[in-house]
């Protein structure tokens, strides 16, 4: 995919590259709350959390999650999540949060199989997967178009330092979307 010209990428090639740029660029992870722009704000390159993934392997795919969640929830904030303590929306960091990129791809993506072994064909690359961890926290990440001997797509996500790995069967599966 990397040796395409530009034209001849589809959406989800666009974000499996705009996620492995985040590899490349060895970014680690930190979730301290950033003041950015609006729209088309980021926290520096170098750092950023699970969801930073998957906002910039979309921005590179020419969707700006910033822009298109924080408006959602300008216009429908009480279909959010309101787990935050919030009571209006916050442009800095409501795109950066899993419950809300969970609701945003399940109001405007297409929801998917949460099973992998006996599904293997219902998972692209370009797909975003959302597990919980044993300790309640939630995480976020790209299926890439990389496979394990088994079959199974690697996924891109950040954890501590984003990563290219074997990682989709990890953690418990509780999100799996598509969007075009």
């Amino acid at each position: 995919m990397e040796r395409l010209p530009e034209e001849e990428l589809a959406f989800a090639d666009l974000v499996v590259l705009g996620a492995r740029g985040e590899v490349k660029r060895g970014v680690r992870y930190n979730g301290s709350y950033i003041g950015i722009e609006y729209p088309g704000g980021d926290v520096p390159a170098d750092i950023g959390v699970c969801t930073d993934v998957v906002i910039r392997a979309f921005r590179h795919a020419g969707i700006d999650l910033q822009l298109l969640i924080h408006e959602d929830m300008r216009e429908n904030f009480a279909l959010y999540p309101q787990v935050y303590g919030l009571s209006a929306p916050d442009p800095n960091m409501d795109h950066r949060r899993v419950r809300n990129q969970m609701r945003f791809f399940e109001r405007f993506g297409e929801t998917l199989t949460l099973q992998v072994n006996d599904r293997l064909d219902e998972w692209r690359w370009g797909d975003v997967v959302y597990w919980i961890f044993p300790d309640g926290q939630l995480h976020a990440g790209i299926i890439s178009d990389k496979k394990n001997r088994a079959g199974i797509p690697l996924v891109i996500h950040n954890a501590g330092r984003a990563v290219e790995e074997g990682a989709l069967l990890r953690w418990e599966i509780i999100g799996h979307f598509r969007y075009q």
